[in-house]
């Protein structure tokens, strides 16, 4: 291994989000996967304009990609493809398809899924480029919990992760979705009033008319027959 001569004193910097190592970092447990996604990031970031975007030919140019991405037995095409196809996969960037085959990549934002059907409808041409029609999705994909607490709230500490986890195990996640926006919108940018929400709804339902979570002792008809005591109960 070729040893690393450290850092010199004015090195470019790259900003990558936080919640990359939080969220990201400890599920990609492939290496192309996990490198690709870092070379996006550093191809985005010195971009003019918007929307920012990368294209596949881009990356294949690129030597310090493709010197990366070496595998004897596949091509360095085939191995960038299955690792930018990894990332699309994961959420972490979005794809739209070229008729050429040098297909684009965005970071999977809020604004460049507008983008995103804004060129599936023909609204928008990325410079002149030709496009696959996007087909929409059936329905908004909602992030998960850690996304969407260090979106509005702030950095994960250890203590507030295991809370999470456990909301994500006890409530839907249009319901954790929902109280993120109801705390949002009214200021209260905590944990502690979201979990209270949540247990409100819990226990009085919601009131879009989604009820409170199905306990079958609480609800069940015949809790009763079936007891002790079924034999002198009456329906």
């Amino acid at each position: 291994m070729k040893q690393f001569n450290g850092f010199p004193a004015r090195s470019m910097f790259t900003p990558v989000p936080a919640i990359f190592f939080s969220s990201l970092v400890p599920q990609i447990t492939d290496i192309g996967e996990l490198k690709i996604t870092l070379f996006v990031f550093e191809k985005l970031y010195p971009k003019k304009g918007t929307p920012k975007y990368v294209t596949f030919r881009e990356l294949l140019n690129d030597t310090d990609v493709t010197g990366a991405l070496q595998d004897p037995e596949i091509s360095p095409e085939q191995i960038l493809r299955e690792a930018l196809q990894k990332a699309v996969n994961r959420g972490t960037l979005l794809t739209v398809a070229a008729d050429n085959g040098d297909d684009i990549y965005l970071l999977n934002t809020e604004d460049n899924r507008r983008v995103r059907e804004r060129i599936s409808s023909g609204e928008l041409s990325l410079g002149g480029l030709s496009v696959k029609p996007v087909q929409a999705a059936a329905a908004a994909e909602i992030p998960d919990i850690f996304t969407m607490y260090e979106a509005n709230i702030g950095m994960l500490t250890p203590m507030i992760a295991d809370e999470l986890r456990d909301a994500e195990k006890n409530y839907p996640a249009d319901w954790l979705r929902d109280a993120f926006k109801e705390a949002v919108s009214l200021n209260k940018r905590n944990w502690r009033y979201i979990s209270r929400v949540l247990e409100r709804w819990s226990a009085e339902g919601k009131k879009d008319g989604t009820h409170r979570r199905y306990n079958k002792e609480n609800t069940d008809p015949d809790k009763y027959i079936k007891g002790k005591y079924g034999h002198i109960v009456q329906r």
